[in-house]
């Protein structure tokens, strides 16, 4: 379900000063295109994937193309504006939140849920990777089967006993 609430009251504001800036530095133009699209991703709390997004911008700038997304969407992640989950769904999903945090992916209808990572011991996992060598980054991805899934599917088990 998409909702176009703000994680952070300012997170579209900020991301978008600082791509403006970016461009401003490159000497080239943000388009109202690019513009849309980062306003999508920077609002969306439900992990859209690139198709999602030219799906909901489109709807307000049809003459988009699905390529546009794809290239904006790979501009921002090399800017550190968004981050890619890989959800293992078939289609990489995007996160605006690019704080330290993990994902939670079902299985079955594809959803991406943030889990925080406080609470979370990580030093015995980097100290064993430590023998490997240099870990630059740790985020989990834990897959199964969310709430919603697995009630729904409790009816069909109690009728196939």
């Amino acid at each position: 379900m998409h909702t176009s609430a703000d994680r952070q009251p300012d997170a579209f504001e900020l991301k978008r000063t600082l791509l403006e800036d970016i461009y401003r530095r490159k000497g080239q133009r943000l388009t109202h295109q690019r513009l849309e699209i980062l306003r999508e991703i920077s609002t969306a709390t439900d992990h859209p994937s690139a198709e999602t997004v030219f799906d909901r911008v489109r709807a307000r700038v049809p003459p988009l193309s699905l390529d546009t997304v794809y290239r904006s969407l790979a501009a921002f992640e090399r800017l550190g504006l968004v981050e890619r989950v890989p959800a293992d769904t078939g289609q990489a999903r995007y996160d605006p939140d690019t704080s330290f945090h993990h994902h939670l992916v079902c299985e079955r209808c594809g959803q991406v849920a943030d889990l925080p990572s406080a609470g979370l011991d990580l030093a015995e996992v980097l100290e064993r990777a430590a023998v490997w060598g240099t870990v630059r980054d740790v985020r989990l991805i834990l897959r199964g089967t969310c709430a919603s899934c697995r009630a729904a599917a409790k009816p069909d088990m109690e009728n196939n006993t």
